[in-house]
């Protein structure tokens, strides 16, 4: 019950903004302090759920070294999606037709900022949390990365291969960089710094779907499995080989500092059930 009471409220706060975002299309300032607002009350709310579910501080969400650890994920995201980038140009699948506008650049880091923090917090500080208690770190790591890959089948220009690289490079990448740090402050800079740098800045697709134009007027072609076709260098083998990459880099740190949750046996679970009981 406490995860559908809480995916319930940030839900209803990400589908508000979404659609308030929406109906102020073209209009940079609105979009981007409404982008904002919703990403700064998505992150009010879950603590609000939180705290009257769980009775805790969510301290996933703790102020304190927010600021920090969001500006070391939006440098690793951003980072690693110009290496995608650089990759895929270097084989002559990306090239840059010229600028692109500013002003579509700061609506995209409204959009991208309520998109980062919801479903971060829904995905990752939701359902990967919860389910871990039950299914351990690597199986939460599984089914919730696939499921953040079959939800983006409902995109535009969404294909199997687009959901597979999806689940991969960032459902799985997102929730280990969750699993290495325990707060929700590193993945939530990553998915922005990624999601950013490849509309707001490269002027690509973003999980097949169209915005504003970025900072640059950037052309992708060539093969799908070079450049991401339509749905974007998401879909590209790079892509995918890099969030692999990161995704085991953010795992040994969370073996290392003893995060990695085991999967709770049945037979510990009628234990404590039995104990409960008593």
């Amino acid at each position: 019950m406490r995860l559908l009471k809480q995916f319930g409220v940030v839900a209803a706060v990400a589908l508000a903004g979404s659609m308030g975002v929406r109906a102020v299309q073209g209009n940079t300032v609105l979009t981007l302090v409404l982008g904002v607002a919703t990403a700064v009350l998505a992150l009010v709310a879950y603590a609000w759920v939180v705290r009257r579910t769980e009775r805790r501080a969510p301290t996933e969400v703790a102020a304190e070294g927010a600021g920090a650890a969001t500006g070391r994920g939006v440098l690793i995201g951003v980072a690693l999606f110009a290496a995608v980038i650089a990759n895929i140009a270097l084989l002559g699948g990306y090239r840059i037709n010229g600028p692109g506008s500013a002003a579509g650049a700061l609506a995209l880091f409204g959009f991208m900022a309520a998109a980062a923090v919801t479903e971060e917090l829904i995905f990752r500080g939701i359902l990967f949390r919860i389910v871990e208690e039950r299914a351990g770190t690597w199986g939460a790591l599984a089914l919730t990365g696939l499921l953040f890959g079959l939800v983006h089948l409902l995109n535009p220009h969404a294909s199997l291969w687009g959901a597979i690289a999806i689940a991969v490079e960032a459902g799985g990448m997102l929730a280990a960089a969750y699993a290495a740090t325990r707060t929700l402050w590193l993945p939530i800079g990553l998915h922005f710094g990624w999601n950013f740098a490849a509309a707001g800045i490269f002027g690509a697709t973003v999980s097949g779907m169209d915005g504003p134009a970025g900072l640059l007027d950037g052309v992708l072609s060539g093969p799908t499995l070079l450049s991401g076709g339509d749905f974007g260098p998401e879909a590209s083998l790079y892509a995918v080989l890099a969030g692999a990459v990161l995704t085991l880099v953010f795992m040994v740190l969370a073996r290392r500092r003893g995060h990695v949750v085991p999967r709770r046996r049945r037979g510990a679970r009628a234990s404590a059930t039995a104990t409960l009981s008593e």
